[in-house]
């Protein structure tokens, strides 16, 4: 009688923050492109539990690839519950007494009722982001984190998610920049409206190079803070000279930067080499594993 060997991958896989032996939660999901990335990255998705505010119904009107990624997750072992409001979830049946390694919640947003520089919606989006990390505290294995991703220019650093953290007895350990083409396949929606399949522009948004003799650089950039660009340019460029860092226009609550960089040589310069995202992603932990 033959024998059968089955031969078991136990290879630990990682995206960036995230690792196949991590209990991840993902809070917030619109497409669910999200979390679809990190199955694909893993090669499964049974470490992952997935979690959006809409209705499987709705979603499937909403998105156009949110069915396609929900069957996909699904077919990876992905653990799905749809109506989760992340200020209640630790509450939730399904989610109750459950403990985490990393909970994730990429661009929290309160809705689209006021501008996003009037004090009231300031205001809603902080009540959105502490709900969900006092309960997010409640849910975190020990040495856990709370990931949350977030524009970082004017009037979004106005939420300050860092100070709201510490109030709920969190405490920051690191903000690094969020790549979003580290994420293969992820794509942020608006998540509401009349426009809600749309993605919305964060990060650098194009880099250009100018000048007569090829020596200037042009980066462009919307919902980035101007140090952030800044840092970043410099990482890039070396010894090159900053020339400005400006704000342009402003619409619908969006401000845009410009910096333009001299000393370029653009035969040395790889304007892909400047990831286009600039958004940070703030990583808490509870006090009590302090």
């Amino acid at each position: 009688m033959g024998e059968v060997v089955v031969k078991v991958d136990h290879e630990i896989k990682w995206i960036k923050h995230y690792s196949s032996c991590h209990k991840i939660l993902l809070v917030g999901e619109g497409d669910f492109s999200f979390a679809a990335c990190l199955a694909k990255a893993f090669a499964t998705a049974s470490n992952i539990i997935a979690t959006s505010l809409d209705s499987r119904e709705s979603l499937a009107m909403k998105y156009t690839r949110a069915t396609t990624n929900l069957k996909e997750l699904e077919e990876l072992g992905c653990t799905i519950f749809h109506v989760v409001d992340a200020n209640t979830m630790s509450q939730h049946p399904e989610l109750n007494f459950k403990y985490f390694d990393r909970i994730v919640f990429n661009f929290p947003h309160a809705g689209f009722i006021w501008r996003e520089h009037d004090i009231l919606k300031i205001l809603s989006h902080q009540n959105l982001v502490k709900g969900f990390l006092r309960s997010a505290r409640d849910m975190l294995k020990e040495n856990g984190e709370v990931h949350v991703t977030h524009k970082t220019a004017h009037p979004f650093n106005r939420w300050e998610i860092e100070k709201v953290a510490e109030e709920v007895g969190l405490r920051l350990v690191d903000k690094v920049l969020f790549y979003i083409w580290d994420y293969p396949g992820y794509e942020n929606k608006r998540g509401d409206g009349s426009r809600c399949n749309e993605s919305f522009p964060v990060g650098v948004t194009s880099v250009a190079i100018k000048g007569p003799d090829g020596d200037r650089v042009v980066v462009t950039g919307n919902g980035v803070d101007s140090a952030e660009l800044t840092r970043s340019l410099r990482t890039k460029i070396g010894d090159a000279t900053i020339v400005s860092v400006q704000s342009l226009n402003e619409r619908d609550g969006r401000s845009s930067l410009e910096a333009t960089a001299i000393a370029v040589n653009s035969s040395d310069f790889d304007g892909d080499e400047l990831n286009p995202e600039l958004t940070l992603q703030i990583r808490s932990q509870s006090n009590s594993w302090v």
